[in-house]
C-alpha cells in the first residue's frame, strides 16, 4: 500500500512489496513512487528522509519485503537559490511542465561567479513548486550565450518523465547555427565529448569521453559561412559548440571554440559591422518537441530567430551578391 499527504504535509508512506526482497532499497521505492526519480530517492535515503521501519538505510541496501517505509518529501534544489521577479518570455505552461524562450545573455542557473540574476531564480518566484524539484525543475540547460528554447518540469512526475525522454533520446531539440566554413553538405558528428585534459573550464572531443551525436544539415551556403540546422541526439555540455569546431566548422562569435573573429576576403562593411556587432555565438534553440508527461500527447514548439542572427544572415546573403 503506498498513500501521500497533501501539499501542506508533504509525507509518503507505504509499505514494501514481497516482490521485491533481494531488490536495491532505492530501486524498490523508485517502483513504490514512480512520479519520483530514483536519483530524488537516492538523495533522501542519504540525508535520512527516507526511512524503512524507522531506521536510516544506504541507497544500496537489499530490501526483505514488509518493511514500513517513511518519506519526508524536502525540497531538492539548492536553498541558496532565492525567488527573483525577472521577465521571462513563457510560451507554454500548465501543471506539469512550462516551456521558455531564453534570450542569450541569460545564464541558466546560479554557479561560481553568478549566485542569482539567472532562469533559475526566476523560475521560483514565477512557479514556486519549482523549489520542491531538483535544479528548480530543469532537466535540460542552454548556455548562457544561446537564445532559444528549454522545458522545464513543474512535479515530480513531470520531471522523472522529461529525463526519461531525453536519456531515452525521445525528446527533439533541433537548433540553428552560423558557421564559419562551408560545409559540402550534412552529416553526423559522433564523437565522445569529455572535460578538457587541461583546461578544465572547456570540454574536448576525446577518447573515452561520453558518447556524443549531433546530426546537422546545411540551410544556406555563403562565401565563407553557412547557416545549419542541428538536431541534438546526445545533450552534453557545449555539445554543438565542441562538435562543430572538431569538424572545422566553429560558431560564428563563439570565443571558446571558435577562436578569433574572421573577416572574409573582400567583405563589404555591412558584413564586418554586423560581425562586429556579434556579442556571443550564433546559436539558438529553434524547435522543441515531447511527449506531455501527463496525457502522452507530442508538443511542439518553434522559436524563430532572434533579430541578432537575423541581422547577420543578411548581411552574408547581401555580401555574397557583391562578391569580390
Amino acid at each position: 500500500m503506498v498513500s501521500a499527504a497533501g501539499p501542506a504535509n508533504q509525507r509518503l508512506t507505504g509499505t514494501v512489496p514481497t516482490a521485491s526482497a533481494g531488490t536495491r532499497v532505492d530501486r524498490a521505492l523508485a517502483l513504490m513512487f514512480p512520479e519520483y526519480s530514483r536519483s530524488a530517492i537516492k538523495e533522501w535515503l542519504k540525508s535520512g528522509a527516507a526511512r524503512l521501519d524507522g531506521r536510516i538505510v544506504r541507497p544500496s541496501e537489499a530490501v526483505t519485503g514488509g518493511e514500513v517505509v517513511v518519506i519526508e518529501v524536502e525540497p531538492l534544489a539548492d536553498n541558496t537559490w532565492r525567488p527573483q521577479a525577472l521577465s521571462i518570455e513563457v510560451l507554454y505552461e500548465d501543471d506539469d511542465l512550462a516551456v521558455i524562450d531564453k534570450p542569450a545573455g541569460l545564464v541558466v542557473h546560479p554557479g561560481a561567479g553568478q549566485h542569482d540574476g539567472t532562469l533559475a531564480n526566476a523560475l521560483l518566484h514565477r512557479f514556486p513548486a519549482a523549489a520542491a524539484l531538483p535544479r528548480a525543475g530543469i532537466v535540460h540547460r542552454l548556455d548562457k550565450d544561446t537564445s532559444g528554447l528549454l522545458v522545464v518540469a513543474l512535479s515530480p512526475r513531470a520531471q522523472k518523465h522529461l529525463v526519461g525522454q531525453l536519456q531515452a533520446r525521445a525528446m527533439t531539440r533541433e537548433y540553428e547555427a552560423v558557421v564559419q566554413g562551408v560545409p559540402t553538405g550534412g552529416g553526423t558528428i559522433d564523437a565522445p565529448i569529455g572535460r578538457h585534459p587541461r583546461e578544465r573550464t572547456r570540454m574536448a572531443t576525446i577518447a573515452g569521453g561520453r558518447d556524443a551525436i549531433t546530426h546537422f544539415r546545411v540551410i544556406e551556403r555563403f562565401r565563407a559561412h553557412a547557416h545549419l540546422r542541428l538536431r541534438l541526439e546526445t545533450g552534453r555540455t557545449h555539445q554543438i559548440r565542441v562538435h562543430l569546431a572538431h569538424i572545422g566548422f566553429p560558431v560564428v562569435g563563439d570565443p571558446e571554440y571558435g577562436g578569433r573573429l574572421k573577416l572574409p576576403r573582400g567583405a563589404d562593411a555591412g558584413l564586418i559591422a554586423a560581425l562586429r556587432e556579434l556579442r556571443r555565438q550564433a546559436l539558438h534553440a529553434a524547435r522543441l518537441k515531447l511527449m506531455h508527461p501527463a496525457t502522452g500527447v507530442a508538443m511542439e514548439w518553434l522559436s524563430p530567430l532572434p533579430d541578432d542572427m537575423r541581422r547577420l544572415l543578411a548581411a552574408l546573403a547581401a555580401d555574397r551578391q557583391h562578391e569580390h
